[in-house]
């Protein structure tokens, strides 16, 4: 019998690991939060991850659980553990990638490096914070953010005095001066074999990853070697199996800062499926399937990732394939099944060669062509 993979959430992750688990002749199920998602080819069931009950029915006939997403609960989590079920990544892990105090309290007590921060809960305790790191401050909503939700620059507690009002601490951080931001992507399988893809260049546009730039140009040996000792110390220390990112501040004055953490596949890594020998799709069911992972190395010189955002204010991305097909025939074109909405990543467009700025145009005029 082929191995079976049940991964909860069916936003357009669960999708992309369809292709490879058809190529590798595993089964892949998918617990869908609704009808419609990014990979109803695969979903075999809809509920919510947060009913334990629901999550241990999907669970009962799999080999192994994994994620689109890291938002289910712990004690869901623990019920799987206790049922005997095989979690991967586990639930020590995934609570570290769920709240970013968390993650920040575990980075620094690892000693990795990390911007100030602090935990803030009154509205004074961030005057303080601010005052003492210039007067202008990175505050986040511990859990629940991404693609910029949930993350504010404040230069006063009446910023957020919103958020306050919850009644929850914040993660206020300092304003990092930064030269660009990058992202190590590595996996890890339960035995303890650990896999690296190049350092990348990621570039945001309103908080959300708009390009990714594969490996990182103008990369020293040393930069690279201290991104991937950092991805392998939080593999290791916090028991990642799977799929992890690693985001990164390069800082005006050459260090090395984390960012955020992810522990499944990213939006950083999607420029595997095409420019890499193994993706980081294929790479993550292996891992959590405890198999020997696939080799790593960039096919081109140069692999550029283009996010399509938003997506076309009329007709679809299909609607617009016989133009972007014909006008940029190197293209590899990615679409997510997602209704267009301003801002949201509707799919995303690789190309690969040996001239990067010909890369970078090529890459951007294919994307183009799929959004208005």
């Amino acid at each position: 019998m082929p191995p079976i993979v049940g991964v909860i959430g069916g936003g357009q992750l669960a999708r992309m690991m369809i292709p490879r688990a058809i190529e590798l002749g595993i089964e892949l199920r998918v617990l869908a939060e609704s009808d419609g998602m990014s990979a109803q080819l695969a979903a075999t069931a809809v509920g919510d991850y947060r009913d334990a009950d629901t999550v241990l029915a999907f669970a009962r006939d799999v080999d192994v659980i994994t994620f689109d997403h890291e938002h289910v609960p712990q004690d869901v989590l623990a019920q799987l553990i206790e049922a005997g079920v095989s979690v991967h990544p586990g639930p020590a892990p995934l609570a570290i990638a769920q709240d970013k105090i968390v993650m920040r309290q575990e980075l620094s007590r690892l000693g990795l490096p990390v911007p100030i921060w602090a935990s803030v809960t009154t509205p004074a305790e961030l005057d303080t914070f601010l005052m003492d790191n210039g007067g202008r401050v990175i505050v986040k909503t511990p859990r629940g953010g991404y693609d910029g939700k949930g993350v504010r620059l404040v230069s006063s507690s009446r910023d957020v005095a919103d958020w306050f009002e919850a009644g929850d601490p914040l993660l206020a951080e300092e304003l990092v001066s930064f030269t660009r931001e990058l992202a190590q992507l590595a996996a890890r399988s339960p035995s303890g074999e650990i896999s690296l893809w190049p350092l990348v260049e990621s570039i945001q546009q309103d908080g959300v990853c708009a390009e990714v730039v594969a490996p990182a140009p103008a990369l020293t040996a040393g930069r690279s070697d201290a991104a991937a000792e950092i991805a392998r110390s939080v593999a290791e220390k916090f028991g990642v199996t799977g799929v992890l990112a690693v985001e990164l501040f390069e800082t005006s004055d050459g260090r090395l800062l984390i960012n955020e953490l992810a522990m499944r596949p990213h939006n950083s890594g999607h420029w595997t499926m095409d420019g890499a020998v193994t993706s980081q799709f294929e790479q993550h069911l292996r891992a959590v399937l405890d198999l020997p992972l696939g080799a790593t190395a960039a096919r081109s010189p140069w692999t550029v990732m283009i996010n399509v955002l938003g997506g076309p204010t009329s007709g679809t991305i299909a609607d617009r394939y016989p133009i972007a097909f014909a006008n940029q025939p190197t293209a590899k074109f990615h679409e997510y099944g997602k209704a267009p909405r301003p801002g949201r990543k509707v799919g995303h467009v690789t190309v690969s060669g040996d001239d990067l700025d010909d890369v970078v145009y090529r890459a951007r005029a294919a994307a183009a062509i799929l959004k208005d």
